[in-house]
Parts: C-alpha cells; structure tokens; sequence
C-alpha cells in the first residue's frame, strides 16, 4: 500500500495524535509575508539593476511565452520539498499573463528565458506562484532582481500585501526573500504513514 502523506500547518491539532501513530515529518516549508507599506523601492532597484547586469529583466510577453516553457521543462525536478512546494509542469494557457496573473523574466542576449517569477493577484493581495533561475546562471542575483521587479510593478498598481513560500531545505530563497523585506510567519509539514521507504532514508 501506497504511504499516504498530509501537508499541515505545524502547529495543526492533529500533528501529535499522528506522531504518536508513528507518522514521521519527511518535509518542511515554510511562508511569508510583505506589505507595501514595508517595500523598500530602492533597495528594491538596485537588486534589479544588479539582475541587469547578465540578463534583461522585464515583464514576460507573448513572444518568450516558448522560451518560458523551455526553461520550466528543463527545471521541472528543481523543486525540493515535497508535495507542498512540488507543482505541475506549466502550459502556454497557464503562462500567459491575464488581470489575475503577471509574470517577469530574465533573459540573455539571444532572448533566451534564464529566469522567471510569477505571482498571482487577487486584487489588492499578491502571491508568488514559483521562481526558478537556470542552473547555469544561480548564484548571480537574478532570483532576487526578478522578485525585486515584481514588487516594485505590483506595489506600483496599488497591490497592498505579498505572500510567498518555498521548501525549509532551499536556504538560497530564504535568503532571497528574507532580502526583500519578507518576514516567515508560517511553517508547514509534511507528515508520511509509517513504513514508507521515505522515513528509512
């Protein structure tokens, strides 16, 4: 039989009961939160003029919606942390920016995508879907100058609280968003049923 695996807050009344069962914790997250009266827009632009630097950071248009999906295709399995940071491979319908949606890229001089973030909104309340950078051209900043980008637009469009997450074991975006101003206020759990080859490992 499959294990069987339920994502929780941490502090969720039914952790201990299911601990005591033998549930094991196989994978930690983590969310948090920005307001725009906290956003620091020059901080903000130096992050991106810092991006600028090995790529073109800009909104994502229709053209480099191919492009997008190259670079999604080819970082599918870069996403640790199991089913709460895991997602599905992106479609050209669910790239494609609308009222509810914006995306912002970084890309090289050929026009190739090496870096993308998109954010949902909901009115006055934004949300990062996912940030991904090419293996290529991490440790460079464009993570952060492409989040930076995003704020500043969004802030900019009356856009009043920001949320974003990832996986307790990618400290590189940790460090990213605590940079931007975000503040973790949120930690989330995986536990699996006992006997999984998960736990042995």
């Amino acid at each position: 039989m499959q294990p069987q695996q339920i994502v929780m807050k941490s502090d969720d009344i039914r952790r201990t009961g299911l601990e005591n069962r033998g549930w094991a914790n196989v994978f930690r997250s983590w969310g948090a939160k920005l307001t725009a009266m906290d956003v620091d827009v020059d901080a903000l632009t130096a992050l991106v003029e810092r991006g600028n630097r090995h790529s073109e950071i800009r909104e994502i248009r229709d053209a480099d919606l191919p492009s997008v999906l190259a670079l999604d295709a080819a970082t599918t399995a870069d996403y640790p942390g199991g089913p709460a940071t895991r997602r599905a491979p992106l479609t050209m319908s669910a790239v494609r920016a609308s009222p509810g949606k914006r995306g912002f890229g970084a890309f090289d001089k050929a026009g190739r995508a090496i870096g993308v973030t998109f954010v949902d909104i909901d009115g006055q309340h934004a949300e990062t879907n996912f940030t991904v950078v090419d293996p290529s051209t991490r440790g460079l900043g464009i993570a952060s100058a492409l989040k930076a980008a995003s704020l500043i637009a969004l802030v900019g469009d009356g856009v009043e609280t920001f949320r974003t997450g990832g996986a307790a074991e990618n400290t590189a975006i940790l460090t990213v968003n605590t940079n931007l101003g975000y503040t973790v206020d949120e930690e989330w759990i995986t536990l699996e049923s006992p006997g999984s080859s998960a736990q042995a490992t």
